[in-house]
């Protein structure tokens, strides 16, 4: 299967992002999901079929985790783009430093010895009528 194709489905992002947190058995990936054991098995085998996660078997259980070799098709297939990123987020990089240094140039200059704070003055309770002290 087509890694792209792979991808497609939600679900399938589902696990993989699953998997980025670390290697995981079958089980405990269909706990993650509303729809059948059978139904994660066959997304699974997808996602193997498009070398994008592998698995190994320990005891009975089959752990999964992602692989990296699938992962490099799409970072090939991503690289033309990247410089569109890079240039923009060079631009936002250089923006937020003039920013940040035209506020820090606006800013009055701060002094060792602070403001004093402003208390509001106590008012004493108000006597009722007839209250002897």
């Amino acid at each position: 299967m087509d890694t792209f194709l792979a991808l497609a489905d939600p679900t399938r992002r589902n696990i993989m992002e699953l998997l980025g947190a670390g290697p995981r058995s079958a089980g405990e990936i269909a706990s993650h999901f509303p729809v059948s054991a059978s139904a994660i098995s066959q997304h699974l085998k997808s996602l193997r079929e498009a070398q994008l996660i592998q698995v190994r078997t320990d005891a009975q259980r089959r752990i999964y985790r992602i692989n990296p070799i699938g992962l490099r098709d799409i970072d090939r297939w991503l690289a033309p783009y990247r410089r569109f990123w890079t240039s923009r987020l060079d631009a936002l990089e250089s923006r937020l430093r003039a920013e940040s240094i035209s506020v820090r140039e606006s800013r009055p200059a701060t002094t060792n010895n602070p403001k004093p704070q402003h208390k509001q003055p106590i008012s004493k309770p108000k006597q009722r009528k007839g209250a002897s002290r």
